[in-house]
Protein backbone atom coordinates (compact mmCIF):
# COMPACT_ATOMS: atom_id res chain seq x y z
CA UNK A 1 0.00 0.00 0.00
CA UNK A 2 2.86 2.38 0.80
CA UNK A 3 4.47 1.69 -2.59
CA UNK A 4 1.11 2.22 -4.32
CA UNK A 5 0.47 5.59 -2.65
CA UNK A 6 4.03 6.76 -3.30
CA UNK A 7 4.00 5.77 -6.97
CA UNK A 8 0.54 7.24 -7.51
CA UNK A 9 2.35 10.55 -7.16
CA UNK A 10 4.99 9.81 -9.78
CA UNK A 11 4.29 12.88 -11.87
CA UNK A 12 7.53 14.86 -12.02
CA UNK A 13 9.96 12.37 -13.58
CA UNK A 14 7.81 11.31 -16.59
CA UNK A 15 7.41 14.95 -17.60
CA UNK A 16 10.71 16.40 -16.40
CA UNK A 17 12.29 16.45 -19.87
CA UNK A 18 9.22 18.29 -21.23
CA UNK A 19 9.17 20.63 -18.21
CA UNK A 20 12.79 21.60 -18.77
CA UNK A 21 12.47 22.10 -22.53
CA UNK A 22 8.94 23.47 -22.93
CA UNK A 23 8.25 25.29 -19.66
CA UNK A 24 11.73 26.56 -18.74
CA UNK A 25 13.10 26.82 -22.29
CA UNK A 26 16.28 24.75 -21.90
CA UNK A 27 17.74 23.04 -24.97
CA UNK A 28 17.45 19.27 -25.32
CA UNK A 29 21.17 18.89 -24.61
CA UNK A 30 20.96 21.03 -21.45
CA UNK A 31 17.92 19.05 -20.34
CA UNK A 32 19.90 15.86 -20.87
CA UNK A 33 22.73 17.18 -18.70
CA UNK A 34 20.33 18.13 -15.92
CA UNK A 35 18.66 14.73 -16.05
CA UNK A 36 22.08 13.12 -15.77
CA UNK A 37 22.40 14.80 -12.37
CA UNK A 38 19.27 12.88 -11.40
CA UNK A 39 21.27 9.75 -12.21
CA UNK A 40 24.22 10.84 -10.05
CA UNK A 41 21.87 11.50 -7.15
CA UNK A 42 20.18 8.17 -7.71
CA UNK A 43 23.57 6.42 -7.57
CA UNK A 44 24.35 8.05 -4.23
CA UNK A 45 20.88 7.28 -2.92
CA UNK A 46 21.08 3.64 -3.97
CA UNK A 47 24.39 3.16 -2.17
CA UNK A 48 23.36 5.01 0.97
CA UNK A 49 19.93 3.39 1.04
CA UNK A 50 21.36 -0.11 0.76
CA UNK A 51 24.04 0.48 3.37
CA UNK A 52 21.68 2.09 5.87
CA UNK A 53 19.09 -0.64 5.33
CA UNK A 54 21.55 -3.24 6.64
CA UNK A 55 22.68 -1.03 9.52
CA UNK A 56 19.50 0.74 10.64
CA UNK A 57 16.76 -1.41 9.18
CA UNK A 58 14.81 -0.76 5.98
CA UNK A 59 11.75 0.82 7.62
CA UNK A 60 13.71 3.75 9.04
CA UNK A 61 15.25 4.41 5.63
CA UNK A 62 11.85 4.25 3.92
CA UNK A 63 10.32 6.80 6.28
CA UNK A 64 13.21 9.25 6.01
CA UNK A 65 13.22 8.99 2.22
CA UNK A 66 9.50 9.68 1.89
CA UNK A 67 9.27 12.67 4.22
CA UNK A 68 12.46 14.39 3.05
CA UNK A 69 11.80 13.58 -0.61
CA UNK A 70 8.41 15.31 -0.49
CA UNK A 71 10.04 18.46 0.85
CA UNK A 72 12.58 18.31 -1.96
CA UNK A 73 9.89 18.38 -4.66
CA UNK A 74 8.38 21.52 -3.13
CA UNK A 75 11.77 23.25 -3.24
CA UNK A 76 12.42 22.13 -6.83
CA UNK A 77 9.13 23.65 -8.00
CA UNK A 78 10.31 27.17 -7.18
CA UNK A 79 13.69 27.06 -8.95
CA UNK A 80 14.42 28.44 -12.42
CA UNK A 81 18.18 28.76 -12.96
CA UNK A 82 20.12 25.84 -14.39
CA UNK A 83 22.61 25.70 -11.49
CA UNK A 84 19.94 25.72 -8.78
CA UNK A 85 17.82 23.14 -10.58
CA UNK A 86 20.86 20.91 -11.07
CA UNK A 87 21.72 20.95 -7.35
CA UNK A 88 18.09 20.34 -6.37
CA UNK A 89 17.65 17.48 -8.85
CA UNK A 90 20.75 15.77 -7.44
CA UNK A 91 19.61 15.93 -3.81
CA UNK A 92 15.97 15.12 -4.52
CA UNK A 93 17.11 12.06 -6.44
CA UNK A 94 19.54 11.01 -3.68
CA UNK A 95 16.86 11.19 -1.01
CA UNK A 96 14.06 9.67 -3.07
CA UNK A 97 16.08 6.77 -4.48
CA UNK A 98 17.25 5.61 -1.07
CA UNK A 99 13.68 4.27 -1.01
CA UNK A 100 14.30 1.59 -3.64
CA UNK A 101 17.00 -0.61 -2.02
CA UNK A 102 15.28 -0.24 1.35
CA UNK A 103 11.99 -1.44 -0.11
CA UNK A 104 13.61 -4.41 -1.87
CA UNK A 105 15.57 -5.30 1.26
CA UNK A 106 12.34 -5.26 3.30
CA UNK A 107 10.66 -7.57 0.79
CA UNK A 108 13.62 -9.95 0.63
CA UNK A 109 13.91 -10.18 4.41
CA UNK A 110 10.23 -11.02 4.88
CA UNK A 111 9.85 -13.67 2.14
CA UNK A 112 11.31 -17.12 1.52
CA UNK A 113 13.52 -17.76 -1.54
CA UNK A 114 10.67 -19.62 -3.24
CA UNK A 115 8.22 -16.78 -2.62
CA UNK A 116 10.53 -13.96 -3.68
CA UNK A 117 9.70 -13.73 -7.41
CA UNK A 118 6.01 -13.38 -6.57
CA UNK A 119 6.76 -11.10 -3.61
CA UNK A 120 8.73 -8.76 -5.85
CA UNK A 121 6.01 -9.04 -8.47
CA UNK A 122 3.41 -8.07 -5.84
CA UNK A 123 5.43 -4.98 -4.98
CA UNK A 124 5.77 -4.20 -8.67
CA UNK A 125 2.01 -4.64 -9.03
CA UNK A 126 1.42 -2.05 -6.31
CA UNK A 127 4.04 0.24 -7.84
CA UNK A 128 2.57 -0.04 -11.30
CA UNK A 129 -0.98 0.37 -10.10
CA UNK A 130 0.22 3.65 -8.67
CA UNK A 131 2.02 4.39 -11.92
CA UNK A 132 -1.23 3.87 -13.79
CA UNK A 133 -2.59 6.79 -11.78
CA UNK A 134 0.44 9.07 -11.52
CA UNK A 135 1.52 9.73 -15.14
CA UNK A 136 -2.08 9.89 -16.39
CA UNK A 137 -2.96 12.43 -13.69
CA UNK A 138 0.36 14.15 -14.31
CA UNK A 139 -0.46 14.57 -17.99
CA UNK A 140 -3.70 16.28 -17.03
CA UNK A 141 -1.96 18.57 -14.51
CA UNK A 142 0.90 19.38 -16.89
CA UNK A 143 -1.59 20.43 -19.56
CA UNK A 144 -2.81 23.10 -17.10
CA UNK A 145 0.37 24.07 -15.22
CA UNK A 146 3.60 22.18 -14.67
CA UNK A 147 4.12 23.41 -11.10
CA UNK A 148 1.14 21.34 -9.96
CA UNK A 149 3.15 18.19 -10.68
CA UNK A 150 5.69 18.97 -7.97
CA UNK A 151 3.14 19.67 -5.23
CA UNK A 152 1.11 16.56 -6.08
CA UNK A 153 4.27 14.43 -5.98
CA UNK A 154 5.22 15.91 -2.61
CA UNK A 155 1.77 15.28 -1.17
CA UNK A 156 1.81 11.60 -2.08
CA UNK A 157 5.32 11.18 -0.63
CA UNK A 158 4.11 12.54 2.70
CA UNK A 159 0.92 10.48 2.59
CA UNK A 160 2.95 7.31 1.97
CA UNK A 161 5.33 8.23 4.81
CA UNK A 162 2.46 8.70 7.26
CA UNK A 163 0.93 5.41 6.17
CA UNK A 164 4.23 3.57 6.64
CA UNK A 165 4.75 5.12 10.06
CA UNK A 166 1.23 4.30 11.23
CA UNK A 167 0.77 0.81 9.80
CA UNK A 168 4.09 -0.85 9.00
CA UNK A 169 6.84 0.67 11.09
CA UNK A 170 5.18 0.31 14.50
CA UNK A 171 3.98 -3.19 13.72
CA UNK A 172 7.50 -4.19 12.64
CA UNK A 173 9.14 -3.12 15.93
CA UNK A 174 10.53 0.04 14.39
CA UNK A 175 13.19 0.61 16.98
CA UNK A 176 14.22 -3.01 17.53
CA UNK A 177 17.11 -4.43 15.52
CA UNK A 178 17.73 -7.37 17.85
CA UNK A 179 16.88 -9.86 15.12
CA UNK A 180 19.65 -8.56 12.89
CA UNK A 181 22.97 -10.43 12.56
CA UNK A 182 25.34 -10.07 15.46
CA UNK A 183 28.71 -8.42 14.88
CA UNK A 184 30.89 -11.57 15.26
CA UNK A 185 28.76 -13.49 12.75
CA UNK A 186 28.45 -10.54 10.40
CA UNK A 187 32.17 -10.33 9.66
CA UNK A 188 32.42 -13.94 8.53
CA UNK A 189 29.10 -14.46 6.78
CA UNK A 190 28.26 -11.33 4.83
CA UNK A 191 29.30 -11.36 1.18
CA UNK A 192 30.45 -8.26 -0.63
CA UNK A 193 28.75 -7.67 -3.99
CA UNK A 194 31.89 -5.86 -5.20
CA UNK A 195 33.97 -9.05 -4.85
CA UNK A 196 31.41 -11.29 -6.51
CA UNK A 197 32.68 -11.43 -10.12
CA UNK A 198 29.63 -13.14 -11.69
CA UNK A 199 27.40 -10.60 -9.95
CA UNK A 200 29.52 -7.75 -11.31
CA UNK A 201 28.99 -9.17 -14.80
CA UNK A 202 25.27 -9.19 -14.10
CA UNK A 203 25.47 -5.52 -13.02
CA UNK A 204 27.10 -4.59 -16.34
CA UNK A 205 24.13 -6.12 -18.19
CA UNK A 206 21.66 -4.37 -15.86
CA UNK A 207 23.46 -1.07 -16.45
CA UNK A 208 23.05 -1.45 -20.23
CA UNK A 209 19.41 -2.47 -19.84
CA UNK A 210 18.84 0.56 -17.62
CA UNK A 211 20.27 2.92 -20.27
CA UNK A 212 17.67 1.50 -22.65
CA UNK A 213 14.80 1.45 -20.18
CA UNK A 214 15.27 5.04 -19.02
CA UNK A 215 14.78 6.30 -22.56
CA UNK A 216 11.09 5.79 -21.80
CA UNK A 217 11.37 8.70 -19.33
CA UNK A 218 13.76 10.83 -21.39
CA UNK A 219 13.68 10.65 -25.20
CA UNK A 220 10.42 8.71 -25.55
CA UNK A 221 8.17 11.66 -24.50
CA UNK A 222 10.13 14.07 -26.69
CA UNK A 223 9.91 11.72 -29.70
CA UNK A 224 6.17 11.25 -29.17
CA UNK A 225 5.71 15.02 -29.08
CA UNK A 226 7.99 15.82 -32.04
CA UNK A 227 7.32 12.93 -34.42
CA UNK A 228 4.02 11.35 -33.38
CA UNK A 229 2.48 14.75 -32.51
CA UNK A 230 1.10 13.53 -29.17
CA UNK A 231 0.42 15.90 -26.28
CA UNK A 232 1.03 15.43 -22.55
CA UNK A 233 -2.32 13.72 -21.94
CA UNK A 234 -1.65 11.07 -24.58
CA UNK A 235 1.89 10.52 -23.31
CA UNK A 236 0.60 10.10 -19.76
CA UNK A 237 -2.01 7.64 -21.03
CA UNK A 238 0.68 5.53 -22.72
CA UNK A 239 2.68 5.34 -19.50
CA UNK A 240 -0.52 4.35 -17.69
CA UNK A 241 -1.04 1.54 -20.23
CA UNK A 242 2.40 0.19 -19.31
CA UNK A 243 1.42 0.11 -15.65
CA UNK A 244 -2.02 -1.41 -16.21
CA UNK A 245 -0.61 -4.24 -18.33
CA UNK A 246 1.84 -5.08 -15.55
CA UNK A 247 -0.91 -5.05 -12.93
CA UNK A 248 -3.11 -7.33 -15.04
CA UNK A 249 -0.61 -9.85 -16.37
CA UNK A 250 2.68 -9.90 -14.44
CA UNK A 251 1.63 -12.16 -11.56
CA UNK A 252 0.00 -14.83 -13.79
CA UNK A 253 2.98 -14.69 -16.14
CA UNK A 254 5.49 -15.21 -13.33
CA UNK A 255 3.38 -18.03 -11.90
CA UNK A 256 3.52 -19.76 -15.30
CA UNK A 257 7.31 -19.28 -15.43
CA UNK A 258 8.07 -20.74 -11.99
CA UNK A 259 10.90 -23.22 -12.28
CA UNK A 260 12.52 -21.51 -15.25
CA UNK A 261 16.03 -20.14 -14.79
CA UNK A 262 15.85 -16.51 -13.79
CA UNK A 263 18.61 -15.23 -16.03
CA UNK A 264 17.23 -17.07 -19.08
CA UNK A 265 13.86 -15.37 -18.61
CA UNK A 266 15.60 -12.02 -18.09
CA UNK A 267 17.47 -12.58 -21.37
CA UNK A 268 14.23 -12.85 -23.33
CA UNK A 269 12.78 -9.90 -21.44
CA UNK A 270 15.73 -7.63 -22.24
CA UNK A 271 15.33 -8.39 -25.94
CA UNK A 272 11.63 -7.50 -25.84
CA UNK A 273 12.32 -4.20 -24.04
CA UNK A 274 14.70 -3.17 -26.84
CA UNK A 275 12.48 -4.42 -29.65
CA UNK A 276 9.58 -2.43 -28.25
CA UNK A 277 11.49 0.83 -28.61
CA UNK A 278 12.80 -0.25 -32.03
CA UNK A 279 9.16 -0.37 -33.17
CA UNK A 280 8.66 3.38 -32.76
CA UNK A 281 9.98 4.52 -36.19
CA UNK A 282 7.81 2.01 -38.07
CA UNK A 283 4.76 4.29 -38.20
CA UNK A 284 3.11 7.42 -36.83
CA UNK A 285 0.47 8.22 -34.25
CA UNK A 286 -0.92 6.69 -31.09
CA UNK A 287 -1.40 3.16 -32.51
CA UNK A 288 2.26 2.50 -33.26
CA UNK A 289 3.26 4.08 -29.94
CA UNK A 290 0.81 1.77 -28.16
CA UNK A 291 2.28 -1.27 -29.95
CA UNK A 292 5.78 -0.24 -28.95
CA UNK A 293 4.71 0.23 -25.33
CA UNK A 294 3.00 -3.18 -25.26
CA UNK A 295 6.09 -5.03 -26.54
CA UNK A 296 8.32 -3.11 -24.14
CA UNK A 297 6.01 -3.92 -21.22
CA UNK A 298 6.16 -7.65 -21.98
CA UNK A 299 9.94 -7.38 -21.77
CA UNK A 300 9.75 -5.46 -18.53
CA UNK A 301 7.52 -8.11 -16.96
CA UNK A 302 9.98 -10.83 -17.94
CA UNK A 303 13.23 -9.09 -17.03
CA UNK A 304 12.86 -7.00 -13.87
CA UNK A 305 11.12 -9.35 -11.38
CA UNK A 306 13.46 -12.20 -12.31
CA UNK A 307 16.46 -9.91 -11.92
CA UNK A 308 15.25 -8.83 -8.47
CA UNK A 309 14.82 -12.46 -7.44
CA UNK A 310 18.30 -13.38 -8.71
CA UNK A 311 19.88 -10.56 -6.68
CA UNK A 312 18.07 -11.53 -3.46
CA UNK A 313 19.10 -15.19 -3.82
CA UNK A 314 22.67 -14.28 -4.71
CA UNK A 315 23.07 -12.05 -1.63
CA UNK A 316 22.83 -14.72 1.02
CA UNK A 317 22.23 -14.03 4.70
CA UNK A 318 22.78 -10.52 6.00
CA UNK A 319 23.86 -8.85 2.75
CA UNK A 320 20.49 -8.24 1.12
CA UNK A 321 20.66 -4.48 1.53
CA UNK A 322 24.18 -4.31 0.09
CA UNK A 323 23.31 -6.46 -2.92
CA UNK A 324 20.07 -4.59 -3.52
CA UNK A 325 21.98 -1.34 -3.14
CA UNK A 326 24.52 -2.46 -5.75
CA UNK A 327 21.69 -3.53 -8.06
CA UNK A 328 19.85 -0.23 -7.79
CA UNK A 329 23.21 1.56 -8.06
CA UNK A 330 23.70 -0.04 -11.48
CA UNK A 331 20.29 1.27 -12.56
CA UNK A 332 21.13 4.68 -11.12
CA UNK A 333 24.46 4.76 -12.94
CA UNK A 334 22.60 4.05 -16.16
CA UNK A 335 20.49 7.16 -15.52
CA UNK A 336 23.70 9.19 -15.48
CA UNK A 337 24.52 8.02 -19.00
CA UNK A 338 21.03 7.60 -20.46
CA UNK A 339 19.87 11.26 -20.63
CA UNK A 340 22.99 12.73 -22.27
CA UNK A 341 23.52 9.73 -24.55
CA UNK A 342 19.90 9.47 -25.62
CA UNK A 343 19.39 13.21 -26.11
CA UNK A 344 22.69 13.57 -28.02
CA UNK A 345 21.88 10.75 -30.46
CA UNK A 346 18.35 12.07 -30.86
CA UNK A 347 19.51 15.65 -31.44
CA UNK A 348 22.30 14.80 -33.91
CA UNK A 349 21.05 11.78 -35.84
CA UNK A 350 17.33 11.55 -35.09
CA UNK A 351 15.03 9.13 -33.33
CA UNK A 352 15.27 6.34 -35.91
CA UNK A 353 19.01 5.90 -35.32
CA UNK A 354 18.45 5.82 -31.55
CA UNK A 355 15.60 3.29 -31.63
CA UNK A 356 17.14 0.94 -34.22
CA UNK A 357 20.43 1.05 -32.32
CA UNK A 358 18.58 0.01 -29.18
CA UNK A 359 17.04 -2.89 -31.10
CA UNK A 360 20.53 -4.13 -31.99
CA UNK A 361 21.65 -3.75 -28.38
CA UNK A 362 18.80 -6.03 -27.35
CA UNK A 363 20.40 -8.96 -29.16
CA UNK A 364 23.68 -8.33 -27.33
CA UNK A 365 21.93 -8.14 -23.95
CA UNK A 366 20.07 -11.39 -24.53
CA UNK A 367 23.33 -13.14 -25.42
CA UNK A 368 25.02 -11.72 -22.32
CA UNK A 369 22.35 -12.98 -19.92
CA UNK A 370 22.40 -16.43 -21.56
CA UNK A 371 26.21 -16.72 -21.31
CA UNK A 372 26.12 -15.68 -17.64
CA UNK A 373 23.40 -18.22 -16.94
CA UNK A 374 25.45 -20.97 -18.55
CA UNK A 375 28.53 -20.12 -16.50
CA UNK A 376 26.64 -20.02 -13.20
CA UNK A 377 24.80 -23.28 -13.86
CA UNK A 378 21.15 -24.30 -13.24
CA UNK A 379 21.33 -24.05 -9.45
CA UNK A 380 22.65 -20.48 -9.38
CA UNK A 381 20.86 -18.74 -12.24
Amino acid sequence: MVALVNRAGTMVLPFLSLYLTLHLGFSTLDAGRLLSLFGFGSMAGSYVGGLLSDRLGPYRVLCLSLFAGGAGFVVLAGLETMAAIGVAIFFVSLISDAFRPALMAAVAETSSPKERPRAFALIRMAVNLGMAIGPAAGGFLAAHHYSWLFFADAATCWAAGLLLWAVVARGASFGDDSDRISVPVRASRIRSPWRDLPFLGFLVLIFALGVVFFQVWITFPVFLRDVHQLGERWIGSLLAVNALLIVAFEMPLLHALEGYRELRVAAVGSLFVCLGLATLPLGHGFTIALLAMTILTIGEMLSLPMSNSFVARRAGEGATGRYMGAYTLAFSASFVVAPSLGMTIYDRWGGAVLWYGIGGLGVILMAGFIVLSQRLGPQNS
